[in-house]
């Protein structure tokens, strides 16, 4: 089989997911989804002419000539509004929020007023123009008001209007739940006292950190041995759970002890591809098993981010309603590199601002298990197939990772 280019393996990916359906969720678990439906206001904001100062509630006309004398006739503090009206040469103490009381058109602000000592009057010190700090009802929207579109992103200010707006629940994009399986006899969890011969188990959970930050919600399915019915187990357990996607880390390649895309075959699943004209992560295996996605990262930690870098989040935004654009950046290169090959390259890298230009500096070691240089990396540098040699301050492009 021919190696699939990049860009053709994901348009493939992506040209066989659709978003999900929608759900109603509470507001507690709305933030950073995706509205699937447009929402409308349930009420008015303000509900009323309300004062956005703690002052006095006054006719402007009574304190347009100073010195003015008021006679204090109540209170209406927020929550709870003053029960008459405001006549000529009356006042209503009045806090912020509270409903201005029917005859007043503006508010005193406290510091331009002086109470007098039995608290009966209150002199104005400064004239107040009508409506002056005084919300009028329906200033924010109105009941009915279109409020949020479908594909908003629930980002905090949203959230807060769809709450104001009397929603307490809300109809969003149901959330990817990405089943993640890790194989091999030679895997253990962290914190293990490991044999000769084995290692610890780590590219769950840098996957799963993704699945986090991109809304997805991830299932760890642990850790398979190489034997067929305990691979198969975990694929059904993730069936059962109703995952969306199903994540493998390890085991897809065509090796005798690969049995990953063996037990899958035989479980129904329908292959697309498994090999990419990329490196690190060549063995990517993409398949669907009766409407789930599959997806095969390689078994090499760093080959396993990258992939998923390139595959999985933007299979996860589709899912989840999103639009997906990998902050690619413009840059110059630190220091030469030598041609590429047939295989486009992501190589780890630090790109750093040196007086206004984005400089990139590979690292000089490239292996695919060295987690320590991707920890260390902050971009890929995006090296195109039979890319010829690059100079030190030559133009290239830098993929972020943070």
């Amino acid at each position: 089989m021919a190696l699939l280019p990049v860009d053709d393996a994901l348009a493939r990916l992506l040209a066989g997911a659709e978003t999900l359906p929608a759900e109603h969720a509470a507001l507690h678990d709305a933030a950073w989804r995706v509205l699937a439906q447009p929402i409308a206001a349930l009420r008015t904001q303000p509900p009323f002419d309300a004062s956005a100062m703690d002052g006095y509630a006054v006719r402007a006309a009574d304190i347009a000539a100073l010195p003015a004398s008021l006679s204090v006739i109540g209170e209406a503090p927020a929550g709870r509004s003053f029960g008459g009206s405001v006549g000529p040469g009356e006042a209503v103490r009045i806090f912020t929020g509270a409903p201005v009381p029917e005859g007043a058109d503006t508010i005193l602000l406290q510091e331009d007023a002086r109470r007098s000592d039995d608290g009966k009057t209150v002199e104005a010190l400064e004239s107040t123009a009508k409506g002056r700090h005084v919300r009028k009802a329906g200033l924010d929207f109105r009941d009915g008001d279109a409020l949020l579109p479908a594909g908003r992103v629930l980002d905090p200010a949203a959230l807060s209007l769809a709450a104001a707006a009397n929603h307490a629940t809300l109809p969003v994009v149901a959330r990817p739940r990405v089943a993640i399986l890790a194989t091999g006899d030679e895997l253990l969890p962290p914190g293990s006292d490991p044999g000769p011969d084995q290692i610890i188990a780590s590219n769950g959970y840098g996957v799963a950190a993704l699945v986090r930050a991109d809304g997805g919600e991830p299932l760890d399915l642990g850790i398979a041995p190489d034997r067929a019915e305990a691979i198969a187990a975990a694929v059904e357990r993730a069936r059962q759970a109703g995952a969306h996607v199903i994540v493998t880390l390890g085991g897809a390649s065509v090796g005798d002890h690969d049995l990953v895309h063996e037990v899958l075959t035989s479980l129904g699943m329908t292959l697309d591809f498994w090999k990419i004209a990329m490196r690190p992560g060549k063995p990517l295996m993409v398949g669907k098993l009766d409407g789930v996605h599959v997806l095969g990262l390689p078994g090499n930690p760093v080959s396993s981010l990258v992939c998923a870098h390139l595959f999985l989040r933007p299979l996860l935004a589709k899912l989840g309603g999103r639009e997906f654009a990998p902050d690619i950046r413009d840059a110059v290169l630190g220091e030469a590199m030598k041609a590429n090959d047939h295989r486009r390259d992501y190589v780890r890298a630090r790109v750093e601002d040196r007086g206004g230009k984005m400089v990139t500096t590979p690292f000089p070691t490239q292996d695919s298990s060295m987690l320590r240089t991707l920890a260390e990396a902050n971009c890929l540098i995006v090296r195109e197939a039979n890319a010829p040699a690059g100079n030190a301050g030559e133009f290239c492009k830098v993929l972020m990772l943070r």
